[in-house]
């Protein structure tokens, strides 16, 4: 059982993902924006981060990149899971220090394997 933290400002999406982690038998953080994800993510310490892009403030992408370069936080995987599909945002994504990039809807399938893979890798 991994802790994953899911930094997503639609509550929807939050509680869809939380269904399926916790079906899976992962215990679920959550996080409504980049900056509380960022606060989170170092204080909890999670196994895994689910980041969205486009949220208030402090976007996916700047999330994630704060977070890689932390010496602090660098260790933890992070999945950027988003509605934006295209591939300079992929590029742009992985330069972040993001592990993996989904586009939603996700597959549920896609993303335990996904998360499988990153924590096993720890």
């Amino acid at each position: 059982m991994a802790r994953i933290l899911v930094v997503d400002d639609s509550p929807t999406e939050t509680y869809r993902f939380r269904e399926i982690l916790e079906k899976h038998g992962h215990q679920v953080l959550e996080a409504a924006n980049g900056a509380d994800g960022v606060a989170v993510a170092r204080a909890e310490q999670p196994d895994l981060v689910l980041m969205d892009v486009v949220m208030p403030g402090l976007n996916g992408f700047q999330a994630t990149r704060q977070l890689t370069k932390d010496e602090e936080t660098a260790h933890i995987p992070i999945v950027i899971v988003t509605t934006k599909d295209q591939e300079t945002d992929r590029v742009w994504g992985k330069r972040q220090g993001a592990r993996d990039y989904l586009t939603k809807p996700v597959d549920e399938d896609q993303l335990m394997q996904t998360i499988a893979g990153l924590i096993a890798g720890k």
